[in-house]
């Protein structure tokens, strides 16, 4: 797999991302070669069609990524880290919908966790997510949210007992997906480096989701789910950096 993905780098990677990075351009080619190598899937097990690599082997995939472009690794890492939200915490039957088309890149996902004046502090987030029968009411919104235009199948963190205390406890995760009434993708953040990667503003106005998508079926749980994924997430950033200092330095570790 490493293998493929450094000659993936090399051939059509490198020759294309000074000129993608430039424009700021999303790079629609290599995410479908990305999908092809089934790069989506990278830590989906094979039972539900990924490729199930272990963790040292996917970080050694996304230095790969990053010695020829480092956005390509931001595409995979948000994406992966909703999915690994299902596999660890999900229902069986939310696995069962979900990590599949995951895999395969069908589903697209992201992370909405990030509010306009909460930043990093996840215990400041607002927006409120209500049950009304089957569904429940997403009314807020989500800033710098990386695959917010290109993806489609976001993990989301609203409050579901806005007076819990520690409020960290009244949190659920959602699966959101495109097509829910009620959640727009607006502006587009631009950003002085990392180009070619959407990165954008959502905002759910009385956004019906449907309580099958509360992942793991039961409320005030959201806080260590979402923790959970990105602690994944983290080892990818780390992947990154060490990517970059190689492609920097023209040497491998």
């Amino acid at each position: 797999m490493v293998v493929a993905v450094r000659r993936f780098v090399a051939d059509e990677v490198r020759p294309s991302a000074a000129a993608l990075e430039h424009a700021d351009t999303y790079p629609h080619a290599l995410v479908a070669r990305m999908r092809e190598l089934g790069l989506f899937g990278a830590l989906v097990p094979s039972t539900y069609g990924g490729l199930g690599l272990d963790v040292t082997t996917y970080a050694r995939v996304i230095e790969e990524l990053c010695r020829g472009w480092m956005s390509l690794a931001g595409v995979i890492n948000s994406h992966t880290m909703a999915a690994l939200i299902v596999l660890n915490h999900g229902t069986d039957a939310q696995r069962q919908r979900f990590l599949p088309r995951f895999a395969c890149g069908e589903a697209r996902g992201g992370l909405a966790l990030t509010e306009p004046h909460a930043g990093t502090d996840v215990q400041a987030i607002r927006t409120v997510a209500i049950r009304r029968g089957d569904d429940y009411i997403v009314s807020g919104s989500k800033m710098f949210i990386t695959n917010a235009r290109e993806g489609n199948t976001l993990a989301l963190l609203a409050l579901t007992d806005p007076r819990a205390e520690p409020r960290h406890r009244g949190m659920s995760c959602f699966i959101v997906e495109k097509g829910h009434p009620g959640f727009r993708v607006t502006k587009s953040v631009a950003k002085l480096g990392y180009k070619g990667v959407d990165t954008a503003e959502l905002v759910f106005d009385e956004c019906v989701v449907p309580a099958a998508n509360l992942v793991g079926g039961i409320e005030g749980r959201g806080f260590k789910h979402v923790m959970g994924g990105l602690e994944a997430g983290r080892i990818n950033i780390a992947a990154r950096a060490v990517g970059v200092a190689q492609a920097a330095t023209g040497r491998r570790t």
